[in-house]
């Protein structure tokens, strides 16, 4: 299972890592937890209320998908951190230090590396071109219809394996926690999905997203703060009996248990690094606030917030290992370390709640891992909605006159279907080994959105013709070398032996994007070429001052 997290772990560790060990077959039913329930209830009547405030805030397409642009800096910051901080993340990365030690912490703080590329180079020139979604940037001085084509396709196809995961770690959750069938627990995250975009639009999820951010931090923060207590807030303490624990020793405290060669461990930072910055529903939150000085603001306390976040679950990991591989009612037999624990390995920070918090704190930390399942589908969701009803409906079916009522239905029907879509697949997927499907959204963010936006941005000779082809190649690219690597075509498919040998391919597909977008560019001699070129300036003053922001998509 540790092998196979290497997909898993390079870019979203933990998602993958607890939606693969749940379809394994290793997770064992628990008994009904009802204060998990109760807690779970209080917070869906809470957040059907937000939706039905924000409902009567929409009043336009942009309340429905920027909250019209009235989201502070700090509350974006938070929405944000909350769409990153996944409950399969707390889950999985407590899971990676109890099992690994030391390499739990270089994956947890390694997704920081993309917040720097996101805060310099990509939040104040989104803010001040976009209008609703990034492709309203990378189409800003090239041709409408095949970039906004090219952006969404991508847009749709990272939001499905995201969605895939995520669903299906939310049906398993439910299963393991509340003791409900897995179908039942899919239906219900969808319907919950469906309700709070539908109506309430990006206000609602935003403000879902900040109530759960602060349960997820509250809760992680109380269970580290426990576990200091018992170490008398010693950390020499911590890590000392940790190491006498533990069957590795010395060895947790050194790297290099996940990343086995060099290929893996650069396309790992490139995916990390790259991938943040190409997802579609965090950069749409970057058209959320009132400027670019608030967008960088949202990245700042973003920042802040994730570091925290995965700071704390290295505590609990080390914590676990002290207070669960101890603890007989939580093995079921033999080493505490070798998947023997009840749950699955992945369950190591609930029971550490349990452990220093008693059942009511099991309780809340259940609800709220469901509840951060909860708030990052609604963000896929709204990405998705956006993807077809503002790029293809509206500018390009429309051209860019669509009716806003209309364009409204069509974003209603496509949340609608999204949903639908969204159970279909997790029901399909319940048996399946989905552990490489938020890596795949990753390396395909890495691979196409985030070249052709930041070249769009930031090279004057950047055509349409170079900008088409060389997304679809690292698009392609990605996917093709994705299902050939040892995470899908042995571990899915059953093969004896992978044809690629490397578990990410980001370091190719990143490197194919940009050489196709550069080639076809510096080869494209037609007068549109000549055109688009001639436009960078505009758009440089423009990104730099913001003027017309709100127009950017109606050049």
């Amino acid at each position: 299972m540790i092998k196979h997290l290497l997909t898993a772990a390079a870019l979203m560790a933990a998602s993958s890592a607890f939606a693969g060990e749940a379809l394994t077959g290793e997770v064992q039913k628990q008994a009904t937890n009802w204060t998990a329930i109760i807690m779970f209830f209080a917070f869906v009547v809470l957040t059907m209320g937000i939706t039905k405030w924000a409902a009567k805030q929409n009043t336009s397409t942009e309340d429905y998908y920027t909250a019209g642009g009235g989201i502070t800096g700090f509350q974006n910051g938070m929405a944000i951190a909350g769409d990153y901080m996944s409950a399969a993340s707390f889950l999985g990365i407590s899971s990676l230090v109890y099992m690994k030690g030391y390499d739990g912490l270089i994956y947890s703080i390694g997704f920081l590396v993309g917040w720097p590329v996101i805060l310099f180079l990509m939040a104040e020139r989104l803010r001040n071109l976009g209008k609703f979604t990034f492709s309203d940037v990378a189409s800003y001085r090239l041709s409408q219809t095949p970039i906004r084509v090219l952006s969404a396709s991508s847009s749709l196809v990272v939001v499905a394996f995201y969605l895939i995961a995520q669903m299906v770690g939310a049906g398993q959750l439910i299963k393991l926690l509340f003791g409900l069938d897995y179908i039942v627990a899919v239906v219900l995250v969808g319907i919950l999905m469906v309700t709070y975009v539908m109506f309430g639009g990006m206000l609602a999820t935003t403000w879902v997203q900040i109530i759960k951010a602060v349960m997820l931090l509250s809760g992680a923060t109380l269970i580290a703060v426990l576990v200091l207590v018992h170490v008398n807030f010693d950390f020499n303490k911590l890590f000392t009996d940790a190491i006498a624990l533990h069957p590795k020793k010395e060895a947790i405290m050194s790297p290099g248990g996940l990343v086995t060669d060099p290929i893996s461990a650069i396309s790992l930072g490139l995916a990390l690094m790259f991938g943040t910055a190409g997802l579609p529903h965090i950069l749409m939150r970057f058209f959320t606030v009132a400027d670019a000085k608030e967008a960088r603001k949202s990245v700042f306390y973003a920042t802040g917030f994730i570091g925290y976040f995965y700071i704390l679950t290295f505590i609990i990991g080390f914590g676990a290992i002290l207070l669960v591989s101890t603890n007989p009612e939580f093995i079921i037999a033999g080493q505490p370390f070798d998947k023997n624990i009840v749950g699955g390995s992945n369950m190591v920070a609930l029971h550490l709640a349990k452990a220093v918090g008693g059942n009511l704190l099991l309780g809340f930390i259940s609800a709220v891992a469901f509840a951060t399942i909860l708030a990052v589908v609604a963000g896929l969701a709204l990405a998705g909605a956006s993807a077809v009803a503002h790029d293809l409906y509206s500018c390009v079916i429309k051209k860019g006159k669509a009716n806003p009522d209309d364009e409204m239905k069509v974003t209603k029907r496509t949340v609608l279907a999204l949903g639908v879509l969204a159970i279909i697949l997790g029901i399909l997927f319940e048996k399946q080994n989905v552990a490489f499907m938020v890596g795949l959204a990753f390396s395909l963010a890495a691979s196409c959105n985030f070249p052709v936006l930041f070249m769009s941005m930031y090279w004057k000779n950047l055509t349409t013709r170079g900008a088409l082809f060389g997304g679809a190649l690292g698009l392609g690219t990605a996917l093709v070398l994705t299902i050939l690597s040892p995470g899908v075509w042995v571990s899915v498919l059953g093969n004896a032996k992978a044809i690629v040998p490397y578990s990410n391919p980001s370091l190719i597909s990143i490197t194919v994007a940009f050489l196709g977008i550069w080639i076809f560019s510096i080869t494209d001699k037609s007068k549109q070429a000549e055109e688009e070129r001639s436009k960078f300036f505009a758009q440089f003053v423009r990104s730099q001052t913001g003027l017309g922001a709100s127009g950017a998509s109606a050049h």
